[in-house]
């Protein structure tokens, strides 16, 4: 759609005097080619106080959009059933009248119904704060991706507006593309599962899983940390937990989460999680300014959401706190579950937070080949 610059001037969208006229010019009529009218620019102005991500903003949910109680009535839930469906996914409630929803949401909603009918409405939607935030992260890890590795270079290049909409566009097109290697790796996660599910729930109950628990951090991450720059932090942030993902997944172990310089791991059994934990501590024993130490225990844990709870996961979390650089301090279960490729050294009983006697502790190390 053409667009009058004499228009675009009278709705306050482009002041032919301005320096960068040429380019916002150039902007406002690509972003009129798209079918966005003048008074949707003056609306994106007002609200966002930029024209660059409105055409990309639009490509994200497309599709006219229904109200809360239409959205309720064309997948048979109803309209309480569709606000807590939201909420649980991490969406604040959509007031009554507004248009949210798309087609796509209804056949979300009508899947939703049918989850509640088979696992009932409270499972479904804890499995649905699961994922919620599971995918929030994803969100923002996406937005990160686009604002540090092209935004910013646009930026820095003075590339001018137009070229950081049009890339903005490219961008949120390619979410199609995200959604399907998200299914693929979901798919594949989901075997690995079972299979873990397999070995460790053995003769325990269900909902329960006799594994291995681990944590290790980084000791003087945070000194180092209030040294560096933003772009220093967050290098320092990806590198450990890509390292460290990699190890624990190189060993057939699982990676439960990463939060800042530590890492929660898990394995199905004693042998595997110290061999992680030892090739952590191998992998950033000489990092400049910071030295590994970790925690295991090993023993029963509730698993609820894709996480792990209940003693074992609480003294390993403890234990790991205690070790001293380069060490890996484990329980009796460890040391008795892991068999004699690794050696056992008393490190004392130790009184932990939260329990009500000492607890027996062992470092654990690599029994050397000559005695092999």
């Amino acid at each position: 759609m053409a667009l009058d610059p004499a228009n675009l001037e009278a709705a306050g969208l482009y002041d032919p005097d301005a320096p960068n006229a040429a380019g916002r010019l150039a902007l406002l009529e690509w972003i009129g080619e798209q079918g966005i009218t003048i008074e949707e620019m003056r609306a994106a102005v007002a609200e966002r106080g930029s024209l660059t991500g409105l055409v990309g903003d639009r490509v994200v949910r497309p599709g006219a959009r229904l109200t809360v109680a239409e959205a309720a009535q064309r997948s048979g839930n109803t309209v309480d059933e569709i606000q807590r469906i939201v909420q649980a996914s991490g969406s604040p409630p959509v007031p009554d009248g507004v248009g949210a929803f798309t087609e796509a949401d209804v056949d979300s909603f009508f899947v939703f119904r049918v989850a509640a009918e088979m696992f009932g409405w409270p499972a479904t939607l804890q499995f649905t704060r699961v994922m919620g935030a599971s995918l929030a992260r994803i969100a923002e890890a996406a937005v990160s991706l686009f604002q540090v590795n092209v935004e910013s270079r646009l930026v820095d290049a003075s590339a001018g507006e137009l070229a950081l909409a049009q890339a903005n566009l490219d961008a949120t097109r390619g979410l199609d593309g995200v959604s399907l290697v998200l299914d693929s790796l979901f798919r594949q996660q989901v075997e690995h599962a079972i299979e873990r599910s397999r070995v460790a729930r053995g003769g325990e109950s269900l909902g329960t899983a006799r594994i291995a628990v681990g944590f290790v951090d980084l000791v003087g991450f945070t000194p180092l940390s209030l040294e560096l720059d933003a772009p220093g932090l967050a290098a320092l942030v990806e590198d450990f937990e890509a390292r460290a993902a990699d190890v624990v997944v190189a060993h057939r172990g699982r990676v439960v989460k990463l939060i800042g310089d530590e890492i929660m791991f898990a394995a199905v059994d004693a042998a595997t999680a110290c061999e992680i934990a030892l090739a952590l501590v191998d992998e950033f024993r000489d990092t400049d300014g910071v030295t590994p130490r970790g925690g295991l225990g090993y023993g029963v844990v509730v698993t609820r959401g894709g996480d792990y709870y209940g003693p074992v996961v609480n003294v390993a979390a403890r234990v790991a706190q205690l070790a001293v650089p380069d060490e890996i301090l484990v329980t009796a279960d460890v040391a008795r579950a892991a068999g004699p490729s690794f050696c056992f050294e008393p490190a004392g009983r130790r009184m932990l937070k939260g329990f009500d006697g000492p607890v027996q502790l062992f470092v654990v190390e690599r029994v050397p080949a000559t005695r092999r």
